[in-house]
């Protein structure tokens, strides 16, 4: 046999290197320092831990029933791109507003930040899910390509909780203005990614229409 019918290289370097591009594991620790930046490093953590196993669950369930979930709730990749930009658009605003940035940590907040926006859909946002379902076609069956596309996302993953958990250095360079000065930026860059996501909702809509 075949080592592509055990494990499909090709597969797993083009899957890696599409999740890490949409996903943008360094792109992530500005929007995660300016969200938990300022609560306890065992916090920190414990936010990187539940973003990335909320992403994985999320990613590996559309890799395994994605297709079929959409299909039977009827629903397309543009709606999914519209309903995350205008996620990422609130997220956005409250960190350009200032709005929420000196509360007090407590457990409901940091697991409420690590669900939403960061593992669900920062990381695993539209793009990262409808490229999880076009590799799966991709596979067709094949043993060896799913193993591949497993090995990608979970190797994708590890990437992005190394970036999030020792992000504490970055908070040692950069202090407490450094934060703020991160959150407004993360709060643009989040803004632009939002209408981006929009825009190529409509323009879906409109090509599908």
């Amino acid at each position: 046999m075949a080592v592509a019918d055990f494990f499909d290289a090709k597969l797993f370097l083009e899957a890696s290197i599409t999740l890490v591009v949409i996903m943008d594991p360094p792109g992530t620790v500005p929007v995660f320092l300016s969200l938990v930046g300022r609560k306890p490093p065992a916090v920190r953590a414990r936010a990187a831990r539940q973003a990335v196993l909320v992403s994985l669950l999320v990613i590996s369930l559309f890799a395994i029933a994605g297709q079929a979930i959409l299909a039977y709730l009827g629903i397309g990749v543009p709606a999914l791109q519209g309903a995350g930009g205008l996620l990422l658009l609130l997220i956005a605003l409250d960190l350009l507003t200032g709005r929420g940035a000196t509360s007090e940590p407590n457990v409901v907040e940091d697991v409420n930040v690590a669900l939403v926006p960061l593992g669900t859909p920062l990381l695993a946002g539209p793009g990262a899910i409808a490229a999880t379902i076009v590799f799966v076609r991709q596979a067709a069956g094949h043993v060896g390509a799913y193993v591949a596309l497993a090995c990608a996302i979970v190797a994708v993953h590890i990437v992005i909780y190394a970036c999030m958990r020792f992000s504490g250095v970055v908070i040692r360079l950069i202090k407490e203005s450094g934060i703020t000065l991160l959150a407004k930026i993360a709060g643009l860059l989040l803004a632009a990614i939002a209408v981006e996501l929009v825009a190529n909702s409509v323009k879906g809509f409109i090509d599908g229409g």
